[in-house]
């Protein structure tokens, strides 16, 4: 029988200091006796009262070895931390004026990661006087959720924050087949990101075209 642990988490034998318990088993009706006699009926099984249910009324015990027991529970633990899943943030970022072209090639990628499970953090950020154009920042980001609503679900609107609007959408259950072709999808929008990129650089930025305020910077 195991001996008092200052470390235990459970109350056995002697320590069980209620006149009476509930016993329970695998394979067996619970019965309540007088704590004195659970004591004895572990003893004469050379194994250990443990109290598992110290507020129902009896308290809950089981006749088991103190260790065996401990055992169980840090196993139980294990399993279900190994069941929780790691959700991780990806961030999408958006301009007021994104075009169709990198607006689909990062809409590719959300339909990627939240395939996979992870969350997906979509703000659009405004440079200067480009703040003007917040609702039609607002509207890509609704058109963003709209495209990836078979892919996961809008977790919170679109809120403003200084210079960015942000949204973020949490992952669904997806099928098989939804989650192929979203790797598939994102592995050829990796493969066309050095053209892309080739063409902007090609483009030059684009130029402001809303109202223009002498002394203004609009690249800040």
């Amino acid at each position: 029988m195991k001996k008092d642990d200052k470390k235990q988490q459970y109350r056995i034998n002697e320590q069980i200091r209620v006149a009476e318990v509930r016993i329970v088993g695998e394979g067996s009706e619970s019965v309540v006796v007088p704590t004195y006699k659970a004591i004895q009926m572990a003893e004469a099984r050379g194994v250990d009262l443990v109290e598992i249910s110290p507020t129902a009324f009896p308290p809950v015990c089981r006749l088991i070895d103190y260790s065996k027991f401990q055992y169980q529970q840090k196993k139980k633990r294990k399993e279900i931390m190994a069941k929780q899943v790691k959700v991780d943030v990806k961030e999408i970022r958006f301009g007021p004026q994104t075009d169709d072209h990198d607006y689909n090639f990062k809409l590719k990628h959300a339909k990627g990661f939240l395939s996979e499970g992870d969350k997906v953090k979509a703000y659009v950020f405004f440079r200067g006087r480009s703040i003007l154009f917040k609702e039609q920042g607002e509207v890509l980001l609704l058109r963003f959720a709209a495209d990836l609503e078979e892919y996961g679900r809008v977790e919170s609107m679109p809120t403003l924050e200084g210079k960015r609007m942000t949204m973020f959408i949490t992952p669904k259950k997806v099928s098989a087949a939804a989650r192929k072709a979203a790797e598939e999808a994102m592995a050829a929008a990796d493969k066309e990101a050095p053209v892309a990129k080739r063409m902007q650089q090609q483009k030059g930025p684009k130029e402001y075209t809303g109202p223009k305020v002498e002394g203004e910077d609009f690249d800040d």
